[in-house]
């Protein structure tokens, strides 16, 4: 076998192994996102329904929090979904190619978003 062969090769093993590392991705990246969704949203329902109770200037802060629940629960669930990472987590596929992209620069090649290689054109010399 020659080195082209061999890098070849190499090269359609490198593709396969990143598009499934992508692909293996987009699943849980898809969970991720549905969940921080889901949960922004309880957390904005329950932000109104909290800025428009009438009782909240009347009553405590932690009695107003405690007559809001839903509020409170989302809030703290988005705080700690976002202290445990979930920011890194919706978006790692897309880390992943950037930084594959960052790497592939150098041999003057490229992906795309699923992991595909992109072969760049060889910079022509002048002399």
């Amino acid at each position: 076998m020659s080195v082209e062969q061999t890098t070849c090769e190499d090269l359609k093993a490198f593709e396969r192994r990143l598009t499934e590392v992508i692909a293996y991705l987009r699943p849980q990246t898809i969970r991720w996102r549905i969940l921080l969704v889901v949960v922004t949203v309880f957390t904005a329902v329950g932000a109104w329904q909290w800025l428009n109770d009438p009782l909240t200037s009347q009553i405590s802060f932690m009695d107003s929090l405690l007559h809001h629940l839903l509020f409170t629960l989302s809030s703290l669930m988005l705080a700690l979904l976002f202290l445990t990472g979930i920011h890194n987590r919706v978006v790692a596929p897309s880390i992943l190619t950037r930084r594959t992209r960052e790497v592939l620069a150098d041999f003057n090649m490229s992906c795309d978003e699923t992991g595909k290689l992109i072969l760049k054109p060889r910079p022509s010399q002048h002399t």
